[in-house]
Formats: C-alpha cells, sequence, structure tokens
C-alpha cells in the first residue's frame, strides 16, 4: 500500500512537471509569436497561429494517403502508382470488377479492338530497332522502352546503381541526364545514352566549353553508345539544369567538373548553338569525334519553329540528328521554378504527332528516330505515344517510382525519405540496390508486355505496328472519335 502510493505521489509530482514545462514553453513561444513580425497569423494568434504551418505540412500526406481517389492525385495518382508497384512486385496485375478510369474525360484515349485479332502464338515481340543509320558505329537498340535522363547528383549512389543494374537485366538503354557518365552508370553493364547538357558537364574544358578529347575519352567506353544533345527539356524549357549546394559533394564535383560545395547551374542554352546551322554544327562534330549516332532533346513550343527547324535539316540532310527526344511540358524534374513547370511547353499529346508529321512531310522517316517523354509510365501511355508516332518511349518518373519513389516531392531538398534522391547515407541505407534492381527490370518487362497485349488487342503482332487508327480519342461531348481524323499523320494526308 506504501508503495502504490509513493508511486502515485512521484507520477503527481511529475505530471505537474510536465505540466511546468509545457506551460513554459507556450509561454516562450507566446512571447516569441507576438514579437516577431514575418507571419502576421502568428503575431495575431500567437502558440494557436503555429498550427496552420503544421497541419499545411501534414496535409500532402494526409491527401495522398486518405483523401484523394484513385484517379484524383497530381502529378500521378495512386492507381498509376499501385500499377507500377504490383509490376515491380512480379505479382499479377489483372484487376477486377471493373475500371474505375473515368472514359469519358475529354482528351482520354481508347484503343480500338479488332474483331478478329491474330491467336496467341501470332504475335510477336518488338524487333530491335537501328538508330544512326550513317554513324561509323551505328546502335540496333532492343527496346521500345527505356530509361530517360537522370544524373547522378539529382539521383544517389545506390539508385544509379540499381537504375544500370535493372537497365542491364531488362534490356533497355540508361539515359546519363547532364551530369555526366559516373561509375555508378556504368556499374551494370547496360547500354548509356551520355547526355550533353548545358553545362557539359563530364565532357567540359577547364572554361566550361566542350573538350573533344574527353569528348573522344567518353566515346571509347564500349557501354556508352549514343549521345544526346539536351537542348531544353519539359519541367523547365528555357531553363538550365539546377543542383542545389547540398548535393555537390567532391564526388559529383570531380565527375561534372565544378566546384564542390556550390551550386550547379546550368547556362539556359548552350553557348555555342544560337541558330540551327550552329546546332547541326554541334551535332557532326559529336558525331565526326564519337562516330557514334548523336540525337536532340528538345521541347514543342509551337509548329512554326518546328518547321523552321525541319526546313534547316532539309538543307543540310547529312547533318541531321539520328533521333530528336521529344519531352512535353509535363516532364518531371528534381528542382524548376514553379512557373516553368505549370506553364511553359506543349504537352507531348500535342507535341508527338505534329513532330512526326513534320518529319515524315521533309522526308526523314528512315532517318531520324523519334523518342517520346513525358509523363509516360503506364502501358497504356506507352502505346498511345507508339501509335502516336514514336519510335521509342523513355521514362524517368516511372523507374522512380520502381525505385520506391514515393512522391514526397522532396526531390530538390536532399531529404528524400526513400533515399532516392538524396546524398544522405541516412536515408540512403535505405535504398537497396540487390533488391530494387530486380524491381526496375520487372517494371520494364511489364511495360513492355502490357503493350505488346494491347497491340494485340487492336489487331497487329507487335507495337510498332500500331497507328493513330487504332486509336479514338474522347470528346467533349463524351463522344470518341478516331485519332485519324482529328490529328491525320502526313502519309495519310499525302496519299488523298
Amino acid at each position: 500500500m506504501g508503495f502504490a502510493m509513493n508511486a502515485v505521489s512521484i507520477l503527481a509530482v511529475v505530471f505537474i512537471c510536465l505540466i511546468g514545462v509545457f506551460g513554459l514553453v507556450g509561454f516562450v513561444m507566446f512571447i516569441s509569436d507576438r514579437t516577431q513580425t514575418q507571419d502576421a497569423i502568428r503575431r495575431n494568434y500567437p502558440v494557436l497561429g503555429r498550427f496552420r504551418h503544421l497541419f499545411s505540412t501534414l496535409g500532402e500526406f494526409f491527401r495522398q494517403y486518405f483523401f484523394a481517389m484513385d484517379r484524383e492525385e497530381l502529378p500521378f495518382n495512386r492507381a498509376q502508382r499501385e500499377w507500377i508497384a504490383r509490376a515491380c512486385a512480379g505479382v499479377t496485375n489483372t484487376v477486377a470488377f471493373g475500371s474505375t478510369r473515368n472514359t469519358s474525360v475529354p482528351g482520354t484515349p481508347i484503343f480500338v479492338n479488332a474483331p478478329f485479332p491474330p491467336l496467341d502464338d501470332q504475335s510477336a515481340s518488338t524487333e530491335p530497332m537501328l538508330i544512326g543509320p550513317t554513324a561509323r558505329v551505328p546502335y540496333n537498340a532492343p527496346s521500345f522502352f527505356n530509361i530517360s535522363g537522370m544524373s547522378y547528383g539529382a539521383l544517389s549512389r545506390p539508385a544509379v546503381t540499381a537504375l544500370s543494374r535493372g537497365a542491364r537485366e531488362a534490356g533497355v538503354w540508361l539515359n546519363t541526364g547532364e551530369g555526366g557518365l559516373s561509375p555508378f552508370h556504368l556499374d551494370g553493364g547496360c547500354d548509356i545514352v551520355f547526355q550533353i547538357g548545358t553545362a557539359k558537364y563530364g565532357v567540359r574544358d577547364a572554361a566550361g566549353n566542350l573538350s573533344d578529347a574527353r569528348l573522344k575519352e567518353i566515346s571509347e567506353i564500349p557501354q556508352v553508345r549514343m549521345f544526346e544533345l539536351k537542348l531544353a527539356q519539359g519541367a523547365k524549357p528555357g531553363k538550365g539544369g539546377i543542383l542545389p549546394a547540398a548535393k555537390v559533394n567532391a564526388e559529383i564535383a570531380e565527375i561534372r567538373g565544378i566546384t564542390e560545395g556550390e551550386a550547379s547551374i546550368s547556362p539556359n542554352r548552350h553557348l555555342d548553338i544560337a541558330n540551327y546551322d550552329e546546332l547541326l554544327d554541334m551535332v557532326a562534330r559529336v558525331r565526326e569525334i564519337t562516330g557514334k549516332p548523336v540525337g536532340i532533346k528538345t521541347v514543342a513550343g509551337s509548329e512554326v519553329a518546328l518547321r523552321e527547324m525541319f526546313l534547316n535539316f532539309a538543307a543540310r540532310p547529312d547533318d541531321v540528328p539520328d533521333f530528336i527526344t521529344i519531352d512535353g511540358g509535363e516532364g518531371g524534374t528534381g528542382a524548376a521554378p514553379m512557373p516553368l513547370i505549370d506553364l511553359v511547353g506543349m504537352s507531348v499529346r500535342e507535341a508527338l504527332p505534329m513532330v512526326c508529321n513534320l518529319r515524315d512531310e521533309y522526308g526523314f522517316k528512315d532517318r531520324i528516330r523519334l523518342i517520346s517523354s513525358g509523363k509516360l509510365v503506364n502501358p497504356g501511355d506507352v502505346a498511345w505515344a507508339l501509335a502516336a508516332g514514336a519510335d521509342f518511349v523513355t521514362s524517368a518518373r516511372g523507374f522512380m517510382f520502381s525505385l520506391g519513389c514515393i512522391q514526397a516531392l522532396k526531390c530538390n531538398r536532399n531529404t528524400c525519405p526513400t533515399g532516392i534522391t538524396t546524398h544522405d547515407p541516412r536515408f540512403q541505407q535505405g535504398l537497396v540496390v540487390e533488391d530494387k534492381y530486380l524491381k526496375i527490370a520487372r517494371y520494364a518487362r511489364e511495360v513492355i508486355h502490357e503493350v505488346e497485349t494491347i497491340a494485340h488487342s487492336v489487331g497487329v503482332d507487335e507495337p510498332r505496328k500500331m497507328r493513330r487508327r487504332h486509336m479514338r480519342i474522347v470528346q467533349e461531348d463524351g463522344s470518341s472519335r478516331p485519332m485519324n481524323e482529328i490529328l491525320p499523320s502526313y502519309s495519310a494526308v499525302a496519299e488523298m
């Protein structure tokens, strides 16, 4: 009895002390809030006003897990992410009862099923496609679905390592992004597309200019199959890459050729490319030095500018790029100004058919390959792009989800909770390369498999044989029209 009374007395004292501590903390916060001048809510409502910031911060979490419907959330909804999660886990991607997709939303593509599709044993896997037939070392690319540009620096060491090993396992290529070629890109032995950004990281001299010697050195690595000149990317057209100072460690600084601990901000365009003639000069220069296919990555702004580009290509057919990567305004990035993410750049849904028509109109159908990028993460997205005219599709965020990305939207803060976009060892330890690379490979294979399933359903034996006539686009009134009537291909118009 005495022991119980003593325990109660001790607990009572502890409780009173805690009340005192909370009261003291509350008083200090009250004084702090009342005297500060930056936040009107905290000044007018001391202590209580702090909950507004707390709830705003937690709102992002609660919306994602409790309130948003399967098809509501942006930039990627739960249905998209869960499809990728099932594909990565290697479990069945069949679903029951019915679709949760609202197919009456204007712009929704609906594939046209064939009344008598090929039998299962008549379907075929997609054949490799040659890129750069005039290069000394052309590339016979095995897969139509590949990994888009993500640099080491924006991504962590284990993330890039897992992507490299997963790409090798699945037989797809890996684009380095503009941050140069790291040992981790090469780790898995996959095919590499080396991206040359506006700062020319990895192939620059001390003054920041393109180094022919460094370029040749990179090209002699057998895994490096192609080079891509990045003119623009969808999330920030007209703005260079941004790598916050917190991410620029000694290793990244050495790979990029920059100063450790300083923010890495690329020029908003190539300093030595101010017009299409200079662009073609650069393409020819890189192809001559490396002997490998050279392409460009850009964002469509208008048909006028695109037509001017192809007019210049037609005047110098020997120097045209071997491929064009079209990134949509809905593309992603690690860090970019909100106005550029939200408001600049044509959607890939509009741009891709336009570029495809212009390429064919100017006679480059068999010479220039089209690669589509920009928020294409599920089989339906990839199938749409191939039917609209793309030869290849690349995805970055789809593969980030396969790495375990939870869409925390902290890519630019070096605090990514999954270890994908941070260089903090505390968070990186959660990303186990031996597990993630297998998930990456499963995701790539499942996308390819299900795109082939869609192709089979519309009546062709492999995906690149899909055409715009195999899709219908939902209109404002809820009805749908064939895509080849809305956006006819150049070849179809030419035959009329």
